[in-house]
């Protein structure tokens, strides 16, 4: 008996560790604080962390690959400052505000496009690529703007990141969106299927027919486009293009994939964990935050927790 229970708890912890993890962690906050449950902190927690969360969906693409892209802080950063420059252009706000969107969202693809070329074509690691990137994305910010933010924006920009439909946060709906579509395209089309034999095998996917360099190149600029997306709801909650925006989103965003399960070798991982690990993120946060503990002791937890999910995945592995 107390062998078979043994059993489907190490099967339960193998499959849904994250998840338990997840729900614990609620329960624990709903009990120490009493705000925690509240309808209006829900939705805070889900617009905290929906610009991580949705660069999160890219880099989950890019880790099944069994690659890692370094420079989604910067690309957050350099499209707030393209997007917010479009929009101070002399033209009508209606040509404007879509002209600058597509702006932010074309340097996303180009420098998505500009990584899956160095590591398909030249075949350089994709840690010094996309840290290669990340150094020139930050310093053409600060070059662009001489250090300076861009302000005096209009309005109507700040609804993209601050603004709510049916008292929904405008970013949580947009999260919720990639996500649906994320999981679709990993779980329901042949471009999915090839992410996953690329990660798992990369010899072996090419031997089997499957372009390779083509589903490397795909996924890098997905997540430099969705890195864009992200760069644009930033800078639409603040009102504007900061050249310092999005330091430190990359160790964020490998953190929320990396807890959700996705390994660091490619071929294994679900959207759906990268969720609850974007949450869980959130959730510790927010939580911490409402017990009044210092950002230095936050920094060191999450930290704890991120070992705590690489050796679960060790675990699951083994």
């Amino acid at each position: 008996m107390k062998g078979r229970l043994k059993k489907y708890v190490d099967l339960a912890l193998r499959n849904y560790g994250i998840a338990i993890a997840f729900v614990v962690e609620v329960l624990i906050f709903s009990q120490l604080s009493e705000y925690f449950f509240t309808t209006d902190n829900i939705l805070n927690i889900t617009l905290q962390i929906s610009i991580i969360a949705i660069i999160a969906v890219g880099m989950t693409f890019v880790i099944l690959t069994a690659g890692i892209d370094l420079s989604v802080g910067a690309v957050v950063a350099f499209t707030g400052i393209i997007t917010t420059s479009v929009l101070k252009i002399p033209a009508p706000l209606a040509a404007a505000f879509p002209l600058a969107l597509v702006a932010g969202l074309v340097v996303g693809a180009i420098s998505g496009a500009i990584a899956g070329l160095f590591v398909t074509r030249f075949n350089i690691t994709p840690f010094i690529v996309t840290l290669a990137l990340m150094t020139i994305w930050r310093g053409a910010g600060y070059m662009y703007t001489d250090g300076r933010p861009i302000w005096g924006l209009p309005d109507e920009f700040s609804f993209l990141g601050s603004g709510r439909v049916f008292s929904l946060p405008v970013p949580t709906l947009l999260m919720v969106f990639v996500y649906v579509v994320a999981y679709a395209i990993l779980t329901q089309t042949t471009f999915g299927r090839h992410v996953y034999a690329v990660g798992g095998n990369k010899e072996a996917a090419r031997l089997a027919g499957i372009n390779t360099n083509s589903v490397i190149m795909r996924v890098y600029i997905i997540c430099g486009t969705l890195s864009a997306l992200s760069g644009i709801l930033l800078a639409s909650r603040v009102n504007s293009g900061q050249p310092n925006a999005g330091l430190s989103y990359e160790l964020d965003v490998i953190a929320a994939v990396v807890i959700g399960g996705t390994s660091l070798f490619g071929g294994r991982g679900t959207i759906v964990g990268t969720f609850i690990g974007a949450m869980l993120i959130g959730v510790l946060r927010n939580g911490l935050n409402l017990m009044n503990v210092g950002s230095y002791v936050q920094s060191v937890v999450l930290g704890v927790v991120i070992l705590l999910a690489v050796l679960l995945d060790q675990w699951r592995k083994g």
